[in-house]
């Protein structure tokens, strides 16, 4: 499947269950507090260095774009589903959210203080990852951080229903270590790893990846 033909794929499938989506996970991190001590770590990181806004890219419905509000950071979404986007400004009017792709961002080089990707780059194969971080990369300022969440494994899930509606998405999980070797690479440096057991609804065990780009040293 060429990127075009994925791209298209995914957005008219998440056009498709947008509704559904945006109320069955509505409330999900309330019952997840590792997973909300990871954002507000982030959270509080990006505060700490005052570096610039933050994007949450793949936001869906703005569930958690509106979690890292309320934490006080400075933040707006980008999603492919113009669905998605629609769910998410009349849920949350006031916080901005923008149509875009992850791998080809219409933001200026070195804009972010930070950027989170929660379960945003699970249908892209692991060997085209570096594209897509190396954007992050672009356009995070230095000593800007990334928060990556993701499912743990090294296989491709077909999914052909999700949501109460017919899909068609392909589902990737990784083994943590290789995509902290592929942030790595990119140019983001480690700060801190999660990986916890799946709750009861979950297949897998999940992985959160904090990275940060380096600040710009001078040379005297």
């Amino acid at each position: 499947m060429t990127e075009t033909s994925r791209l298209h794929a995914i957005r008219a499938s998440y056009d498709t269950v947008a509704v559904d989506y945006a109320k069955l996970l509505s409330t999900e991190l309330a019952d997840k507090p590792l997973d909300r001590a990871m954002l507000a770590a982030f959270a509080g990181l990006v505060q700490a260095t005052g570096a610039g806004p933050v994007a949450d890219l793949g936001c869906g419905p703005g569930r958690v774009t509106a979690h890292l509000d309320s934490l006080g950071l400075s933040v707006f979404g980008i999603d492919l589903s113009p669905a998605m986007v629609e769910v998410a400004r009349r849920t949350y009017p006031s916080l901005r959210f923008d149509e875009g792709s992850m791998t080809a961002l219409d933001l200026k080089d070195g804009l972010l203080g930070g950027i989170i990707a929660w379960y945003s780059t699970v249908h892209t194969p692991l060997e085209e990852l570096p594209v897509m971080f190396a954007e992050f990369h672009r356009v995070l300022a230095p000593g800007g951080h990334l928060l990556l969440a993701f499912k743990v494994g090294d296989e491709r899930v077909r999914l052909e229903r999700a949501y109460g509606h017919a899909v068609a998405l392909d589902v990737y999980r990784f083994p943590p270590d290789r995509v902290a070797e592929l942030l790595s690479q990119a140019g983001l440096n480690e700060v801190a790893r999660l990986v916890r057991e799946p709750d009861e609804i979950e297949k897998t065990s999940q992985a959160f990846l904090l990275v940060r780009k380096p600040e710009v040293v001078a040379v005297r």
